[in-house]
């Protein structure tokens, strides 16, 4: 006579004998933890401007031409309906200060030249400058991360973000992958 302990484990029953059911138990948490809130995928985001951790060259700052960089990032995952980009300075002295946010990208771009008109159907936000066009980094003082974020998405964002924190409540629960790619500048004055 065998003592056997039923445990309800997802959708189904499982019958086990008393010495795994802490080891099945464990594992439809785990199972069911990663069903429910999988972290989302992750994108390789790159530039043609600066490598990953690296530093951002003068030109592309407002000590230089302000020039804006290209962005290219790895392909996204099936049902991607359209990308995310939120640039931003994580170092400024009032919290994250935002260069750029766009929305409406089709998912099947991989790459975005910050400085050129927008592809078709995308739209940009006002910056915290006030302004939709590419802000180049510019800190006050010290060393600033600024990072380049791309966002694959399960739906198209419907309404244009006021502001960084609409934007990210508007991405919220529609996130299928990210990624961020962070460059680095040294205010020169």
């Amino acid at each position: 006579m065998g003592l056997e302990v039923v445990a309800q484990i997802s959708r189904g029953t499982c019958v086990a004998q008393r010495g795994y059911m802490r080891t099945l138990l464990g594992l439809s948490i785990i199972l069911a933890s990663a069903a429910a809130g999988a972290a989302p995928a992750r994108l390789a985001v790159t530039s043609d401007a600066f490598p990953v951790n690296g530093n951002i060259p003068v030109q592309y700052t407002c000590d230089g031409a302000a020039r804006a960089p290209t962005l290219t990032w790895s392909a996204v995952p099936a049902g991607t309906r359209s990308i995310a980009i939120l640039i931003e300075d994580a170092d400024a002295a009032r919290g994250p200060f935002t260069h750029m946010m766009i929305t409406n990208v089709s998912p099947t771009r991989t790459s975005v030249d910050l400085g050129a008109a927008l592809p078709r159907d995308a739209s940009a936000a006002r910056n915290d400058n006030g302004t939709t066009d590419y802000l180049a980094p510019c800190p006050e003082d010290g060393v600033h991360h600024y990072h380049y974020r791309v966002f694959a998405l399960d739906a198209r964002v419907s309404r244009g973000p006021a502001t960084r924190e609409g934007f990210l409540r508007g991405i919220e629960g529609h996130v299928l992958a990210e990624g961020d790619l962070v460059g680095v500048y040294e205010a020169r004055r």
